[in-house]
């Protein structure tokens, strides 16, 4: 049977494991697919990471692609919605259906300029204060997959 996610979550080239596993906990109670685009700060044996994702990572559906390239072949048929404080859209503002592909960046750096650039329509963002420099990783898939979810129910 194929698995139909109703959101495809990817995380560029994330670098904090328990991050992951809380990302990935929330893509099983959700029905999401999460992917991962390597370089990974971690490796996917790290305990952190399984401790995080608890007794729910042997239901996430999950892929790790080689690099960004290898993604797009693997998801070809929508175009992907990127999140980064850079944007100006409001990530409320994006009309969201089921199948969407979620993508966020490292912990560090957020997605790289070339994407944001090659993407400006597709960009959104999650408002915060000026005093706040960025929302932890996992917070910002839940407040995000949380829209969507509400956008298509």
């Amino acid at each position: 049977m194929k698995y139909d996610p109703v959101f495809h979550v990817v995380l560029y080239q994330p670098e904090i494991p328990q991050n992951t596993g809380n990302i990935g906990r929330t893509c099983v109670a959700l029905g999401a697919k999460l992917w991962l685009v390597k370089p990974l700060g971690f490796s996917m044996e790290e305990r952190a990471l399984r401790r995080a994702g608890l007794d729910y990572w042997q239901h996430l559906e999950w892929e790790v692609a080689e690099n960004w390239e290898d993604l797009q072949q693997r998801l070809p048929d929508r175009l992907p919605w990127f999140l980064s404080k850079k944007a100006t859209r409001l990530y409320t503002q994006a009309p969201l259906s089921r199948g969407e592909i979620l993508v966020f960046g490292c912990e560090t750096e957020g997605l790289p300029d070339w994407m944001l650039e090659a993407h400006a329509d597709r960009c959104l963002r999650i408002p915060i204060r000026d005093q706040v420099r960025s929302l932890n990783l996992a917070n910002a898939v839940a407040v995000t997959m949380f829209e969507a979810i509400r956008q298509i129910s």
